[in-house]
């Protein structure tokens, strides 16, 4: 029986060499090539939106009634959430089939191709066109998205943390770049604001799709392509896997929903799209910038309680968004929300690896990410719609709602935990 070879054919040298810092250090990179993209779109989505949207079409909506087509701005960067949560679990499967360095490169050849359509639209002032375009992004961000997971597929059990946590640090650039690239392209092409933008979108894609060619992940056995292990509920038992997935879900929507929605009420109270930049470039900073910090946390003080810690700071950001619409309030809310996520991201990412085994990585990922980015597409289309009929303080009691709820789940699986630990120390004894 002949075996499937690995993605790359490694030397005697290299066979003999762990390939995961290797791996690391390329993902990192692609990363913050994917996120500077995604920090870029995140800054100017809505305000293509408007551009595009006309207000004399108006939408009669069941359950929320008429509607302009300006209070749907958002929705192109709402079709990417969902182009992401119905594109999760076909990646996730399809990479568990022909490996990680494959799937990584179907990924941004799409992403490529959306941010050409998207040039297009803006082009044409076709605003439909250009929620298409945000669609192909979306699922172009499905692939990239397990580039967390993909470093610690060749990782230790002791270097896994901080693998995953490595890889975040990459889009620290996207804090530094994304908003700049924003600002410098937005006239990029005359005539068509923006447009420019969504071209560096597809040149950062063509980047990245070269940087992947260097990884050197082996393709999944034939065992581990056979065999699926034990059933999804079963897994779901385990009450570390819904405190993961729920930490992900809720830290990652809350985020977006803050995220989506801050450059529209920032511009309907009078701050200029440079402030708005500025604001998003430090608070994609906040994002990953922890990432240094947060696996050498995790291991000192438990991964839960760094999940806690990130609750805990959204609601402290909420609480300052409640003070007031100054140009402070939005910096500093907004640079907590970025850490906040951070260690919830992270920390479900990492709880999440200990709950499945190797056959098993491919579904139970795919089921994550399909929970997390069903949520954050949901988020992102509310955002717009509640920052347009209810205003700025709506969007942060919401958020502040979803936060109590992951601090009381939080607590309770920190209490689980102590009991086990207790109860298994007192078997040993026996």
């Amino acid at each position: 029986m002949t075996h499937a070879p690995p993605e790359s054919a490694p030397s005697n040298a290299s066979a003999r060499r762990d390939p995961t810092k290797r791996n690391v250090l390329m993902l990192c990179i692609a990363l913050g090539l994917s996120n500077t993209g995604a920090s870029l779109i995140m800054t100017v989505t809505a305000l293509t939106g408007v551009m595009l949207a006309d207000p004399s079409v108006v939408y009669d909506l069941p359950f929320v009634g008429p509607l302009p087509e300006t209070a749907l701005a958002t929705l192109g960067l709402g079709v990417q959430f969902i182009g992401t949560m119905a594109s999760t679990v076909p990646a996730s499967l399809l990479m568990g089939r022909i490996g990680r360095r494959a799937g990584f490169t179907i990924g941004q050849l799409i992403g490529l191709t959306g941010g050409a359509v998207a040039v297009l639209a803006i082009l044409e002032g076709d605003f439909w066109l250009f929620v298409y375009a945000g669609f192909m992004i979306g699922i172009h961000n499905a692939f990239w998205q397990y580039y967390r997971f993909a470093a610690a597929d060749t990782a230790s059990e002791a270097f896994k943390p901080k693998a995953i946590s490595y890889v975040m640090i990459g889009p620290i650039f996207a804090g530094i770049f994304g908003p700049e690239i924003a600002k410098h392209s937005r006239e990029l092409i005359e005539g068509a604001a923006f447009a420019g933008s969504y071209a560096a979108v597809a040149g950062l894609s063509l980047l990245a799709l070269g940087i992947l060619q260097f990884l050197d992940i082996p393709k999944p056995t034939l065992a581990e392509r056979k065999e699926s292990g034990r059933p999804l509920g079963e897994i779901a038992r385990n009450p570390t896997f819904p405190v993961a997935v729920f930490a992900a879900m809720v830290g990652y929507a809350s985020m977006s929903f803050l995220m989506t929605a801050t450059p529209l009420a920032m511009t309907a109270y009078a701050h200029p799209f440079e402030d708005a930049a500025f604001v998003i470039q430090w608070h994609v900073l906040g994002m990953f910038a922890p990432s240094f910090v947060t696996g050498h946390l995790m291991k000192r003080f438990g991964t839960a309680t760094i999940i806690l810690t990130g609750s805990v700071l959204f609601l402290i950001a909420v609480g300052i968004n409640a003070t007031g619409v100054g140009m402070l309030q939005f910096w500093s809310a907004l640079v907590l929300v970025g850490i906040g996520w951070n260690f919830m991201f992270v920390g479900g990412t990492t709880l999440l690896t200990e709950t499945y085994r190797p056959e098993e990585k491919s579904k139970v990922q795919a089921l994550n990410d399909f929970c997390v980015f069903s949520t954050v597409a949901f988020a992102s289309l509310l955002s717009g719609v509640l920052q347009s009929v209810y205003g700025w303080q709506v969007v942060n009691a919401s958020v502040g709602v979803a936060m109590a709820s992951a601090l009381v789940l939080l607590i309770w699986f920190k209490l689980v935990v102590r009991r086990r630990a207790r109860r298994n120390a007192r078997h040993g004894a026996v």
